[in-house]
């Protein structure tokens, strides 16, 4: 938080008060009155220049994206070991308040922004492979019992291969457009955290988002979201049992998403 005050003061942006919006794996702080929302990271832990480069061309394709603080140049800012950008700040929206229609038009506008971009970014199959590095590894993931951990694994092996091996289209995607990195503007609704952008078919973004939105999605294949739904799971259940997870409440839904895939399928969107 002191760093990201010192950071819009410094830039000549008033800041009396800094208000936390959320807190996990990087601290989103509003700032007062200024009104900017600055997101923090520690330094090595950040794509920042990827996501501006995105936000930014994204913006110039009309998709549905948060924009930039436009009072300040758009780059990420280093201090004290932390990397800051700046973005305008948009009301939080609270579950349900987004309308299942608008959030999915808003995501087809977006995936149709993202299909004009010619931009390298990792591909699913890489973000998963980073989930099954974590399962694999017992100092990362000290708290995981043997038969859970063989579970995940199996889960997320299986399961990126069954996928990948369909061979579906593929385009560039967001990665995580779950509600919490959805906003309200007065347009209608904007996605935030464009570092977990990848390559994959979209039915993987679909499966980040509740079934009322997916359901109203034009053209997905529904075969393929369920199987995606059960990796996104899967991934998210390596994520929170990761012993530096900084989730609110990790813990807890670490174990109860071990629960909800011993069940098995159909596996049903948790957001």
């Amino acid at each position: 938080m002191a760093a990201a005050r010192s950071i819009a003061s410094a830039l000549g942006l008033a800041v009396d008060d800094a208000v936390v919006l959320r807190n996990s794996n990087k601290l989103a702080v509003r700032l007062l009155p200024c009104d900017v929302l600055a997101r923090v990271a520690r330094l090595g832990q950040e794509v920042a220049r990827l996501e501006i480069e995105l936000a930014q061309r994204l913006a110039g394709t009309g998709a549905p994206v948060a924009a930039l603080e436009p009072r300040v140049a758009p780059r990420a800012y280093e201090r004290d070991g932390f990397a800051v950008t700046l973005w305008s700040y948009y009301p939080a929206v609270a579950p349900g308040e987004i309308a299942p229609a608008d959030y999915a038009s808003a995501l087809g506008r977006l995936h149709a922004g993202m299909r004009r971009l010619d931009v390298g970014t990792p591909h699913f199959t890489d973000r998963v492979a980073e989930a099954q590095q974590l399962i694999a590894s017992r100092d990362q993931t000290p708290a995981l019992a043997d038969t859970d951990r063989a579970l995940i694994g199996d889960m997320l092996r299986n399961l990126r291969r069954t996928i990948a091996d369909r061979g579906a289209a593929e385009q560039l995607l967001h990665g995580e457009p779950h509600p919490g990195n959805v906003l309200g503007a007065k347009t209608g609704p904007v996605f935030i955290d464009l570092e977990t952008c990848c390559r994959g078919p979209i039915e993987f973004d679909l499966a980040h988002v509740p079934e009322a939105v997916s359901d109203l999605y034009p053209d997905a294949d529904r075969d393929l979201l369920a199987e995606c739904r059960g990796l996104v799971l899967a991934m998210i259940a390596a994520w929170r049992w990761d012993a530096g997870d900084q989730f609110p409440n990790g813990a807890q839904v670490g174990r109860d998403l071990v629960g909800t895939l011993r069940k098995g399928p159909p596996w049903r969107s948790m957001f």
